[in-house]
Formats: C-alpha cells, sequence, structure tokens
C-alpha cells in the first residue's frame, strides 16, 4: 500500500511547465554556465580588486557616490544615460554594494552594481567614451518551505511569529483583501498557513522568496490562494484573486510611435541598443491608468527617463511608465486596473512627447502587445483539471488533508 501511494503522489505531481513558478529545485552548478564577476573582469582586461567598494546606507545619494570614487559628474550622467533601459542605479537600496574601476588616468572603466547572489548590474566603458550595460541574472536553486502558525493578537504579529517579513504579510493581505478583513474577521485559535518558495545560491539563500499558497482556517470556513503556473493566484475553485489586466495603460487607443525592439537604432544617440517597452504619441497630460492591480514600488526622477512611476503586480508581473508630466501616485499606495496613476508628457531626453510603456514578466522586458498575459479572470475548464492537481499537491505540502 505504501509503494501504490508513492506511485499516485508521483503521477499528481505536476511537470516542471506546469510548476513554473515554483521552480522545484535540481543539483545545480552554477560555475558551468556563468563566470563568476572576478573572472569576468580579468578576461576583459579590468583589474579584479575595484578602486572604490561601498555598501549602501540610508542617506547615500548617487552623486556623492561618484563624488567618494573620485568619478566626475559628466561621466555619472554617461552611465545614467546606458542605464535608461534597466534603471537599476535608481533602485539601490541600504545593503546593495557598488564597485568602481578606474584606469592610469582616474577615468572610470567599469562599475558594478551588486544587489544580490541573484542580480548584478555591470557598466563598462566604450574605447570612444559612453558605457555599455550588462544585466545579470542567475536562478539559482528554488527550495520550498512550509510556515503554519495560529493568530494570537493581531495576523501581523502571528504571522511575523512564524517567519514571514513585513512583506511577504503586505502580499497575503493584498491577495486576500476582498475575502478577509483581517483587522477585524480572525479570531484566536484561527489557524494559517504559508508555502513559502526561497531561492538559493552556492547554498546561501539570497532573500528572493515567492509565496506559492496561503490558506487560512476560521473555524470549518477555509480562505484560500494558490500561484497557478501563470504566475497569478487563484482560489480553490479557479477564480482570480485579482482583476485581469487590460492590454494597454490608456483609456483609448494612440498611435504607437515606436515599438519594442530589442534591436532598435536609436534616434538620439545612433547606437543600436534594446528598446524595452513600447511608445504611444500621446499629447501632453493624457491620462495613464494602471493596466492591473498592484503596489507602486517607485516614483521617481531620471535624467534621461523624465519623471517615471514603476508598479509591481504579485511577484511576477511589472509595468513601467517614462516621460511623464506628473505623477498621481506615490510609493507604496496600492491601485486598481484603470485608475488614473499619472499624465503623460516630454521629460527627460525624448524627441517629442509620448508615454514609454514598459510591461516586465519575471524581472524581463516583453513586448506588451504581444506577451501572454491574464486577460482573463477565471481558469478554463482545461487550465482547471491541472490547476486542481497543483492545489492537491501543494496542500500535502502545507499539511492540509
Amino acid at each position: 500500500m505504501a509503494s501504490c501511494g508513492l506511485v499516485g503522489i508521483a503521477l499528481l505531481w505536476p511537470s516542471q511547465q506546469q510548476m513554473l513558478p515554483q521552480r522545484i529545485p535540481v543539483a545545480l552548478d552554477i560555475e558551468s554556465f556563468v563566470l563568476p564577476a572576478e573572472q569576468m573582469m580579468a578576461e576583459s582586461g579590468v583589474a579584479i580588486r575595484p578602486d572604490y567598494v561601498k555598501t549602501i546606507v540610508s542617506g547615500d545619494t548617487l552623486s556623492g557616490l561618484f563624488l567618494d570614487a573620485n568619478v566626475d559628474h559628466q561621466t555619472m550622467y554617461k552611465v545614467l544615460e546606458a542605464d535608461l533601459n534597466i534603471l537599476a542605479l535608481d533602485t539601490l537600496k541600504p545593503g546593495n554594494i557598488i564597485r568602481f574601476w578606474l584606469d592610469d588616468s582616474g577615468q572610470l572603466t567599469q562599475l558594478e552594481l551588486y544587489f544580490n547572489a541573484a542580480r548584478q548590474v555591470v557598466f563598462s566603458r566604450y574605447e570612444e567614451g559612453g558605457f555599455n550595460v550588462e544585466e545579470i541574472n542567475i536562478d539559482g536553486i528554488w527550495q520550498n518551505r512550509s510556515l503554519a502558525g495560529d493568530i494570537q493578537g493581531s495576523f501581523y504579529l502571528s504571522a511575523q511569529r512564524v517567519g514571514l517579513n513585513a512583506a511577504d504579510i503586505q502580499r497575503i493581505e493584498s491577495l486576500l483583501k476582498e475575502k478577509l478583513n483581517f483587522a477585524r474577521d480572525l479570531r484566536a485559535g484561527d489557524t494559517f498557513s504559508v508555502l513559502m518558495s526561497e531561492q538559493y545560491i552556492d547554498g546561501e539563500v539570497t532573500g528572493n522568496r515567492d509565496i506559492l499558497g496561503v490558506n487560512i482556517q476560521r473555524g470549518r470556513n477555509s480562505i484560500n490562494a494558490y500561484q497557478n503556473s501563470d504566475g497569478n493566484f487563484y482560489d480553490e475553485q479557479g477564480r482570480s484573486l485579482a482583476r485581469a489586466f487590460q492590454r494597454i495603460p490608456l483609456e483609448k487607443n494612440y498611435r504607437i510611435s515606436s515599438r519594442f525592439n530589442r534591436h532598435r537604432h536609436h534616434p538620439v544617440t545612433g547606437r543600436t541598443a534594446p528598446h524595452n517597452g513600447t511608445d504611444f504619441a500621446t499629447p501632453v497630460g493624457t491620462k495613464i491608468v494602471a493596466p492591473g492591480d498592484g503596489i507602486v514600488s517607485l516614483v521617481t526622477d531620471h535624467r534621461y527617463a523624465g519623471k517615471y512611476v514603476v508598479i509591481e503586480h504579485g511577484n511576477k508581473y511589472r509595468t513601467r511608465y517614462l516621460h511623464l508630466s506628473k505623477a498621481l501616485v506615490h510609493k507604496g499606495q496600492r491601485v486598481s486596473r484603470g485608475q488614473v496613476i499619472a499624465l503623460s508628457g516630454k521629460t527627460g531626453r525624448i524627441t517629442g512627447p509620448h508615454l514609454h510603456y514598459e510591461f516586465h514578466v519575471n524581472g524581463r522586458p516583453v513586448d506588451p502587445m504581444k506577451a501572454d498575459i491574464p486577460m482573463a479572470s477565471k481558469l478554463s475548464n482545461k487550465q482547471m483539471n491541472e490547476f486542481a492537481q497543483l492545489v492537491k499537491v501543494r496542500k500535502m505540502i502545507m499539511g492540509q488533508s
């Protein structure tokens, strides 16, 4: 009987394709396909030891970091120009590391941003001046961990006690906000369980983590959410917990002036560089709307990208809006699909007023006009069969019947 049970579990276990967001851990030798940063630098002729290294702390500014490294503002602007397609410098936060390499004449030859073991961004100087930028992302190994507890006091404190952080708790509350009032509905003795997936590189946790399943038990009532292979969350009946995306972030259609193109000839610099978004020929002041529910992660002003806004739509999807005349949201704000978030403009380095719109999936830009993004609020019958198997396995891991 035991062997039959093992066979049954094996048959129910979803395929790698079905469980993509879970990233089932496998043996991984990172060095076999990714060169260590030191080796890359040595092979490119850059000294292994940087001339200036700084761990970012609260209060640091970009201009201050370049000044401390003895790099002039003109060079800093060239780096910012190269960063236009990634906008990594704007996302530096305390704990990240920045490294500068200078040549014998004091000119910046290479700059590295170290966010964690899974993500670095490297700027390398061209011979004729200017900089190339390369983003290094390592998948690593993802391992699952189940956390469970009961309500003693607030849900926030109860979740903290079992190892969930503030971002995890905010994500859970956002997922279930339509089904549960966390401040009013929970009682002492109610239970909860969460299935997490955490990223490891060379045996060390990177800090990147993902929620795969949540269940809150209130007496006989179960409130749950499970992440599907499409990256979205559904309850056990296959009903989406977030409204589907709309294709464009505008209230009506506007002419596309420049399409997504990984090898575009830039009209201003003349270089061949990726155009990671879609440009809409919008007059200044056109209303920009959120294409899906999410949380604003960044509102800032960039020398070349102009005023821009970034929205996180769960862990898988991110949208970005550049060259705005005005942002109408603030960092940390929850937004709903169709909500006006900004007004288009002509800020930054552009040839005319337009909206530059980017859609990212798992940290990588895709063509928002063609990408397979969630457009339905309920799974089809075929999708539901696969999802039911996935939920069954995840409930077993979470210790649910």
